[in-house]
């Protein structure tokens, strides 16, 4: 029973945050992208919880493993594609069949299948990983901790969104998102380092981030710290002179 048990609190953070990438998916198409956004950071939340309770309980497994994989294609890769498509009809005005249309299109498809490809090559590469690094940025970063936020921010200042050529951004941001993901470059995992400062910063930065996200405040914290990390990530991977990609 107790086996049950251990393997099932991971697994059940898994299924809810699978749950809710098909519920942004419908509230995206419902027309309420704010809510729909909200709902991508929250599934990141519960991706937090479900790899730190698996470690706690020692709960890792293949299985857990595939299902997590599966929820993320879902809630940070098929669900943000989904949410920026109609962030860009709705609020930046591409029309349907035009030339941003389809060019938007296919940076979200991209971005997709990017996400896609980056989850396959981390379940099924024959490296030895080394602790405490990505291979390509993850999808987790990529679809929750920037492109929701992104869209969260362009919906909170609607003035500013009308002064910026979104039409040419969102595909711009979507296809950058998608090379970054299947690139090579070393991207640091959340993990206890031997700076004191570091660690710090990371229990701060996430207790503050679950405040934003269950209370649904400050999105320009999520996305300033979202795009930080992004960028102070990629630039540590490239200086790390003694990790290897894994």
């Amino acid at each position: 029973m107790n086996y049950l048990i251990r393997y099932t609190v991971p697994n059940a953070f898994t299924s809810l945050s699978l749950l809710l990438g098909i519920a942004s998916i419908v509230t995206t198409q419902s027309g309420d992208l704010m809510l729909a956004a909200w709902i991508i950071v929250w599934c990141g939340l519960l991706d937090v919880m479900d790899g730190l309770s698996a470690r706690l309980l020692k709960a890792t497994s293949d299985f857990g493993a595939e299902f997590d994989s599966m929820a993320d294609l879902v809630s940070f890769g098929v669900a943000p594609a989904i949410l920026v498509l109609n962030l860009g009809i709705s609020v930046a005005g591409i029309e349907h069949g035009s030339k941003h249309y389809w060019l938007l299109l296919a940076a979200v498809s991209t971005f997709a299948l990017a996400g896609a490809m980056r989850l396959a090559r981390f379940n099924l590469t024959s490296e030895t990983p080394v602790k405490g690094w990505f291979t390509g940025v993850p999808i987790t970063a990529a679809g929750g901790g920037v492109t929701a936020s992104m869209v969260l921010v362009v919906l909170s200042y609607p003035d500013l969104a009308a002064s910026l050529p979104l039409s040419i951004y969102l595909p711009v941001l979507m296809f950058v998102l998608a090379i970054a993901m299947v690139s090579r470059v070393r991207f640091p995992k959340m993990a206890i380092r031997k700076s004191k400062l570091i660690n710090t910063f990371q229990f701060v930065n996430a207790a503050l981030v679950y405040y934003c996200g269950i209370t649904r405040s400050y999105p320009e914290y999520l996305f300033g710290v979202g795009l930080f990390l992004l960028v102070a990530g990629v630039i540590a991977g490239r200086i790390s002179r003694t990790a290897q990609p894994g």
